[in-house]
């Protein structure tokens, strides 16, 4: 590996096939990617947590640590896109790596073209998290407050650590607090690049956040479900003075 800094976004592809890690990097290559590749999971960690990286291509089966693993000890302390990549076609599976954290999916045999659009995609979503500092609150969001540009949430100026797709569905809900969303609208904002997402997956996505909402609100339930329609957000009142 050379030892000059590279000005292109790196991405770590966790992947112990080597032919299958080799195509995703020549294509990450020629997409203008950086591509840092890892064979087990415990390299995945060291690797995904290492300053500078844009996105985490994670495999699911991996040796060591499988991916669903990595994924957990990654969100701890990371808002890094992660996309993983599974040979098993059960919902269960998929779903269960949405609700650790996963901003996506994708599975195997696939496509390296769609791979790399979609690595693009949660790429450039999470670059408009530096793309500004100041936070705009939310009118009656009850000490919430939202940062478009820096897809941030703020609650009472501490930062909620929400992937892409949580901040998406969380604005929205914070947008109109007491209006329920059904759940074909909060759908739209997730089929964003074409994703293939299911009612399930709203369901895992809502749990993570009311999940890290009630980090910060232990005393208050934020995300109400609407049995039947979907879900509204039930701000919570701002008792400073």
């Amino acid at each position: 590996m050379s030892g000059a800094a590279s000005s292109r976004p790196i991405v770590v592809v966790a992947e112990d096939e080597p032919k299958i890690a080799a195509v995703l990097a020549d294509y990450l290559r020629a997409s203008g990617f950086e591509p840092r590749c890892v064979e087990d999971g415990h390299a995945a960690v060291e690797a995904a947590l290492a300053p500078g990286i844009a996105a985490l291509l994670l495999d699911l089966n991996l040796p060591g640590r499988d991916g669903l693993e990595v994924c957990r000890v990654v969100r701890r302390t990371s808002a890094l896109p992660i996309l993983m990549v599974t040979a098993r076609i059960d919902e269960f599976d998929r779903v269960l790596g949405l609700e650790i954290g996963a901003d996506d999916y994708i599975c195997k045999p696939f496509s390296p073209r769609e791979v790399i659009a979609r690595v693009r995609a949660l790429v450039r979503r999470a670059e408009g998290r530096l793309a500004g500092m100041a936070a705009t609150a939310v009118e009656g969001s009850g000490g919430f407050a939202i940062d478009t540009p820096g897809q941030r949430v703020l609650w009472r100026d501490a930062a909620v650590n929400v992937t892409p797709i949580e901040f998406r569905l969380l604005r929205a809900l914070l947008s109109q607090p007491g209006r329920v969303f059904e759940r074909a609208q909060l759908l739209d904002l997730l089929h964003e690049d074409f994703r293939d997402i299911s009612d399930r997956a709203i369901d895992s996505h809502v749990k993570n956040l009311r999940r890290k909402l009630n980090a910060v609100l232990p005393e208050h339930n934020c995300i109400v479900a609407v049995y039947g329609q979907g879900y509204r957000f039930d701000a919570p009142g701002d008792e400073r003075a």
